[in-house]
């Protein structure tokens, strides 16, 4: 069992989000024939919901390579026809052949409406785990949450540093402020699993009549419950 963690968002309260700006053109027609010319024009198609109306547009496939083509979690800040929408991105389609980017969903940022959305996960410290000879796993890349737009970060800090040798971090020992993790608790997002050479190092203790490293932490434990008296 994993304790002693802390989050990034215990210890810093304000991260301060990375944001990318695109300038879009509103669309009227929305028809098959004009969405194919837009890709002709090297223009990418997309819609903004979730706030007071929905805004069809394009613009640019350049002005979405930073949004698209990243692990980060950024806000998108779209302009269009002077009119500005703080967005988070939804959903992106490809195109099945050229993998070409083809449409892109974005969801309006509305104060005190919660959004549904997928944080990178940054892991920092060293695992005792992998200190002990072990090797580290990580499960998880991101994590799926519901908050407030103002609550939302650029990731969710994991600190693996007392993670021990056959240990894991699991969903349920992250802990988020004002955020609500949507993935099942029990899901492992970090472990630390034995190595060969520990393994053959184990065995070679063994052999010797040492006890083994890997084994080490659990005899007291062992020790203990064979001396107690049986009820």
């Amino acid at each position: 069992m994993f304790s002693g963690y802390a989050t990034g968002a215990e210890r810093t309260k304000t991260l301060k989000m990375k944001s990318v700006k695109i300038e879009g053109k509103k669309r009227s027609d929305l028809g098959k024939k004009a969405t194919r010319q837009i890709r002709s024009e090297q223009e990418v198609p997309a819609v903004i919901y979730g706030g007071k109306e929905t805004v069809h547009f394009s613009a640019p496939v350049m002005a979405f390579r930073t949004l698209v083509y990243t692990p980060e979690f950024q806000i998108a800040e779209i302009a269009v026809d002077g009119k500005s929408y703080r967005t988070i991105m939804k959903d992106i389609q490809f195109d099945v052949v050229t993998d070409e980017l083809n449409h892109i969903d974005f969801l309006e940022l509305v104060e005190d409406r919660k959004v549904i959305a997928t944080l990178p996960l940054k892991f920092s410290g060293q695992s005792q785990g992998v200190k002990d000879g072990g090797r580290l796993e990580l499960k998880l890349k991101s994590l799926h949450v519901r908050a407030l737009p103002k609550d939302l970060r650029e990731h969710i800090e994991v600190d693996l540093t007392n993670l021990q040798l056959h240990g894991n971090i699991r969903v349920l020992d992250v802990k988020a402020d004002n955020m609500e993790i949507l993935n099942s608790p029990r899901i492992p997002v970090a472990s630390v699993v034995t190595t060969r050479a520990l393994r053959q190092a184990d065995t070679e203790a063994a052999a010797a009549g040492a006890p083994a490293k890997g084994a080490a932490k659990a005899a007291p434990a062992a020790a203990a419950a064979k001396a107690a008296p049986k009820k």
